[in-house]
């Protein structure tokens, strides 16, 4: 594993890059501009947890089923995939959500 500019081990400049869902993967944009195994994982955090984030407080706008909806599905999700995908970057993996893996790859 390389260092970052942060001196971080690379793996775990990408496992904390999901610590806060798309706040450290913002973060984590603007601090390590030349690693590129950082920046995926910063990039697809940027774009899972925004789309959950956005999904979170549309469905809490909706009373009741939308409550039921946010609190039953998409924060057990969220929080799946926070823990897989920082496991899966602290490994060394580059893995690939669908969409939001696709786009992060592209930048």
């Amino acid at each position: 594993m390389e260092k970052t500019s942060s001196g971080l081990d690379e793996n775990v400049a990408a496992a904390l890059a999901y610590s806060l869902g798309w706040l450290t993967g913002a973060g984590f944009l603007l601090t390590e501009p030349a690693n590129s195994f950082v920046r995926f994982h910063a990039w697809q955090s940027v774009f899972t947890f925004g789309a959950l984030s956005a999904a979170w407080i549309f469905f809490l706008s909706i009373p009741f089923l939308g409550w039921i909806f946010a609190w039953v599905v998409i924060l057990p999700l969220s929080v799946a995939l926070w823990l897989w995908m920082m496991f899966k970057a602290y490994q060394g993996e580059r893995y690939k959500l669908p969409y939001a893996g696709d786009m992060a790859e592209h930048r």
